[in-house]
């Protein structure tokens, strides 16, 4: 006998919670009584899953409608895995999209990979009875899992796309968790409802947006992703202000972190990757042994100190790119040798920054001074000459376009 949808979700939850318990993810009671309750299926009805591979263009995607009974199970296993969740092309309306292979169009939104949004709802430690506002909340899982934690009327959401934002308000009707999602631009926040005890942002920012600081309540904590022009090594901001109204901001590198907003123009190694296969360089001695992804602290340090650079993680081995300067930089064969091209040096640069991480005690978090009268941001690893430190990039220099 064919299982009802409703059990048949309910037990793919259960999985979910599970996989995400065991693997250690997911270790907060309130958070998984919420995402054993809320059924997922409501705010993520459809998905795009991409057929083209890297680099082609236009791309080809085919939409799976969870409504479908020959999409119904790609669809139930992609919505309960750890990855991200592709909803929407270059800001189209959602109300009837149609089935099928579609050409053409990028991603404008998406529902963030389960890990990461636990992650994060945890690191802010959410709790009953908090305000909480949601900074490009996309279809609303976090949002709608927020409020299931905070209680009804507490959790907000503003996101810039209307019909994204009509889409998921619809949706987190139908669940009744009580969160709203407001149209407006998230860079500004929402004041009418400040001050908020924890505010969560979706979007990547090259820094921290005044008015969120401002919306941000004695004991509160905000999180958001920094941007920087590449997407290798992002980093996680979080942000807490005492019962006094002292603020303290820290700043950690991250396996992945959130896209940048509407406008952002991330670097890719894309178009440089035939080259590099064909003329990888020339070859010369390294006392730099290529460092482990897992050191988040020198890669989030070399976005900002050796920037224009980024890796292609789909190389054989690894190969660091400088698009715009025509450069590049591939490790190996073998610890003590890399092969380099074109008038950068990129090798020479993450050797010297290398150096320098080492000597400021390879530190794997970063203060974050927000506080500074002029408005800049800074950043540093220490006290002392040898810390590490940098500007974060101004808010203004990044244009903000429509979709």
């Amino acid at each position: 006998m064919a299982l009802d949808l409703h059990t048949v979700t309910s037990r793919r939850r259960a999985d979910m919670v599970d996989r995400l318990t065991t693997d250690g993810v997911l270790t907060d009671s309130l958070l998984r009584d919420a995402l054993l309750r809320l059924p997922r299926e409501v705010l993520l009805p459809h998905a795009y899953v991409r057929v083209s591979g890297p680099g082609a263009d236009p791309i080809d995607w085919r939409l799976l409608d969870g409504s479908h009974p020959d999409d119904r199970q790609e669809w139930l296993d992609l919505i309960h895995s750890d990855e991200s969740i592709l909803l929407q092309r270059d800001g189209e309306p959602l109300d009837a999209l149609p089935r099928g292979p579609v050409t053409g169009g990028h991603m404008t939104s998406m529902s963030t990979y389960t890990p990461a949004t636990i992650e994060a709802l945890q690191a802010m430690e959410l709790g009953p009875e908090q305000r909480y506002l949601e900074l490009g909340p996309g279809p609303g899982v976090s949002l709608a899992l927020a409020a299931a934690v905070t209680g009804p009327g507490l959790a907000t959401g503003v996101e810039r796309d209307g019909p994204m934002a009509a889409f998921a308000q619809r949706n987190l009707d139908r669940l009744g968790v009580g969160a709203e999602v407001i149209e407006g631009d998230a860079l500004e926040g929402h004041q009418a409802r400040a001050p908020y005890d924890r505010i969560h942002s979706g979007i990547g920012v090259p820094c921290v947006p005044v008015p969120w600081m401002e919306q941000l309540a004695p004991g509160g904590r905000l999180l958001t992703t920094l941007a920087t022009r590449t997407p290798s090594w992002p980093g996680q901001l979080l942000v807490t202000r005492t019962a006094a109204g002292t603020v303290e901001a820290v700043l950690r590198g991250r396996p992945r972190g959130y896209r940048p907003l509407l406008g952002y123009r991330w670097l890719n190694a894309v178009d440089h990757r035939a080259r590099i296969k064909d003329d990888p360089g020339t070859a010369r001695s390294t006392p730099l042994t290529p460092p482990p992804d897992d050191a988040y602290g020198f890669w989030l340090a070399a976005a900002y100190l050796a920037p224009g650079l980024v890796r292609d993680f789909q190389a054989e081995t690894m190969t660091i790119v400088a698009p715009e300067d025509d450069s590049w930089a591939v490790a190996g064969p073998g610890n003590g040798a890399v092969r380099v091209h074109g008038p950068r040096d990129v090798w020479a640069e993450l050797e010297t920054l290398h150096a320098r991480w080492e000597q400021a005690g390879q530190p794997e978090r970063y203060r974050v001074d927000l506080r500074d009268s002029s408005g800049a941001q800074h950043v540093t690893s220490g006290a002392g000459s040898k810390a590490l430190s940098w500007t974060l990039p101004p808010l203004t220099a990044v244009p903000r376009q429509a979709p």
